[in-house]
């Protein structure tokens, strides 16, 4: 065979194989997100509030989806995460003493598949309280700048600075929750947490860790830039367990004050990791802090290797796999940490590993 033709055939049979890999990996997501278990129903103790929900009229002043009394939980959602999505979801609703009275607001790209995803959750969790809202990708890929590790760099991993906007207007609180966690305590108590008179936020804060840390020698050695910490007492604190006042931040306009930091990003490097420092920059060293118990996190080891750890020393009431480990891919690759034993018994993926015939 003349060298050009056979050029040409292992072409071709590259292309082939590459397309046929890409049909079975679908075939297996879609397979594996149809196999997820349905969950057992939850209900109310006798002395929750009662909450009304009119579901023709979803944004309704009746409604439970506007209901002050309800605990509003807003997660991301895509099909990269969605196992660990549900784990959160069975997680709260399984530890809540009023199950019935939360609502979840899932946020997803726009460009996703809704329905699916909707479909989805309905499969396992028929009684949940429940929207999804497309976020436009656009709206913030322009402003992202690349990070230390690339699922960092993901448009939904900003979704959280703009849940003031893509949330109804009548939700004036909320808990905002990364995919990769779950809770063993009762959530009402932490959406309960008091936030003062002016506060916009409260998450558990870390003051021992090393906070100049989280910015390069630019900033620092920027006067008009690392004044923005003057008068301020800054902490570092993860902004993936966050008690949220909507309203707060929609008066104080907090995601104009976010994307002006990542703005200043894209024309000097001022920080190497991803939504994390511009929340740093605007509310450290004013958030109320929340016990430590809330947000046990590190547990996918750190942003390269992804290597195991221990629990931190104190009581427990949320366990956060934060950092490029995974428990649920450490599990399907049988390389499990000590610490995702904890995780598996709210996976609802029914039947790992295995395609239908």
């Amino acid at each position: 065979m003349p060298k050009s033709q056979l050029l040409h055939f292992l072409h071709v049979l590259a292309f082939n194989v590459f397309a046929i890999a890409a049909v079975i990996a679908t075939v297996t997501a879609a397979t594996v997100t149809l196999q997820l278990k349905e969950a057992p129903q939850f209900y109310n103790s006798p002395d929750c509030p009662s909450i009304t929900n009119i579901e023709d009229d979803p944004n309704g002043e009746s409604s439970i989806f506007c209901s002050d009394q309800a605990v509003h939980v807003a997660v991301t959602l895509d099909s990269a995460y969605i196992r660990g999505s549900m784990a959160v979801i069975l997680s709260v609703l399984q530890h809540s003493s009023c199950p019935q009275n939360i609502v979840f607001h899932f946020v997803t790209s726009a460009a996703a598949n809704v329905s699916f995803l909707h479909a989805t959750i309905s499969s396992s969790f028929p009684y949940l309280n429940f929207q999804i809202y497309p976020f436009d990708d656009a709206s913030v890929s322009r402003l992202i700048s690349t990070s230390i590790r690339s699922a960092l760099d993901c448009p939904l991993n900003y979704a959280r600075s703009y849940l003031a906007n893509l949330l109804p207007l009548c939700v004036t609180r909320v808990v905002y929750l990364d995919s990769d966690l779950i809770l063993v305590d009762d959530i009402g108590k932490l959406a309960a947490t008091p936030l003062g008179d002016n506060s916009v936020l409260a998450a558990p804060q870390y003051c021992n860790a090393n906070f100049t840390s989280y910015f390069t020698t630019t900033f620092w050695s920027n006067p008009s830039l690392s004044l923005t910490f003057a008068n301020r007492k800054p902490c570092y604190f993860n902004t993936g367990v966050m008690v949220m006042d909507l309203d707060r931040w929609r008066n104080g306009d907090y995601t104009t004050k976010i994307e002006e930091w990542m703005e200043i990003q894209k024309q000097m490097r001022i920080y190497e990791l991803g939504s994390l420092p511009p929340f740093l920059l605007v509310f450290a060293g004013n958030i109320v802090p929340v016990d430590h118990r809330w947000n046990q996190h590190g547990l996918g080891g750190d942003n390269f290797r992804g290597l195991c750890r221990n629990l931190h020393p104190g009581p427990v009431s949320l366990l956060h796999w934060s950092g490029k480990g995974k428990p649920w891919a450490r599990l399907d690759a049988n390389r499990p940490c000590p610490l995702d034993a904890l995780w598996a018994p709210y996976d609802l993926l029914q039947t790992p590993f295995v395609l239908d015939s």
